[in-house]
């Protein structure tokens, strides 16, 4: 919680709300103060910030392929019957 300080924030809405509503960014008190730096470019760099984290996010949120699927559920069992072989011979 911050208390007796004002800070300028910048509300990015969210292209896709299914993962968040809007993206909240505080502006350095400096950004600001910048010769050439205006109050459209700290907005376009938030956007894009905001555009960046969900292409990173993307990627988990593609379905894996059925073969993939396979192969690691083949792994699973394959690790799970040699360890409950282990665990019977060395009984």
């Amino acid at each position: 919680m911050v208390k007796g300080i004002t800070r300028q924030v910048i509300l990015v809405k969210s292209p896709d709300p299914r993962l968040f509503e809007e993206a909240i960014f505080i502006v350095k008190e400096e950004a600001l103060a910048r010769e050439g730096v205006s109050a459209d470019r700290v907005l376009k760099e938030a956007r894009q910030a905001a555009d960046g984290y969900l292409k990173q996010g993307r990627a988990w949120n593609r379905p894996a392929s059925p073969l993939l699927c396979a192969l690691w559920g083949a792994g699973g069992v394959l690790l799970a019957s040699l360890g409950w072989a282990g665990w019977i011979f060395l009984l």
